[in-house]
């Protein structure tokens, strides 16, 4: 039932709007140049932490359509129902979205490094730090979509609570601190299906 749910959520992220994360990150990586100037050093420089921040929101653009329209349709009830755990729902749709943008975003960060005049070596190092992280922000982002499910003005309380609980894993990541930024993408992988699970039973209260 595990891998249904997955196939499911992987099939509805490939649909509509699914390219939008993939669209802003590349959009990203296009406008900081204009902002910065052509200084190719600068651009190098800060160019891991640009695509940090635009992997982050990447990863929130979709939030609203990761529990919300499940919660308000009753899947969440039928599953519950035929005995999955709201654990098991919540690491299925952990892996569901990691699955419908990371793989992109590891794609796209080849032509927005060189938009951002990074070189190979900082291109291989921060393609290793988002294989590494962008479970930890796809576990962040549905955990934060179950505690925001049901409530007005998603998007923006969302972006309220992700923003402050990603920054550990943006700072150990932009500084190839890997161990570390490996350590706390467990920690936040292996928490958020507890905190969404919680989230779930206290929406049906």
């Amino acid at each position: 039932m595990i891998g249904a749910l997955i196939a499911r959520d992987v099939r509805r992220g490939f649909t509509g709007a699914a390219w939008l994360p993939i669209a802003f990150f590349l959009l990203v990586a296009t406008l900081v140049p204009f902002a910065i100037g052509p200084d190719a050093r600068l651009l190098g420089r800060i160019g891991p932490g640009a695509l940090w921040i635009a992997a982050l929101t990447a990863a929130l653009l979709p939030i609203e359509r990761l529990i919300e329209p499940d919660r308000a349709d009753g899947v969440l009830d039928q599953l519950t129902l035929h005995g999955m755990a709201e654990e098991s729902v919540a690491a299925a749709k952990i892996v569901a979205h990691w699955l419908t943008f990371a793989p992109l975003l590891l794609i796209a960060a080849v032509p927005a490094s060189a938009l951002l005049a990074m070189d190979g070596a900082a291109l291989a190092r921060t393609e290793i730090a988002m294989a590494l992280g962008t479970p930890a922000l796809a576990a962040l982002a549905v955990a934060v979509a179950a505690v925001t499910a049901g409530l007005p003005r998603t998007g923006s309380l969302a972006g309220l609570l992700l923003f402050p609980l990603a920054v550990p894993l943006l700072i150990f990541a932009v500084a190839n601190a890997m161990l570390l930024e490996l350590a706390i993408s467990l920690l936040l992988t292996a928490g958020a299906p507890f905190v969404a699970a919680a989230a779930i039973r206290a929406s049906r209260t």
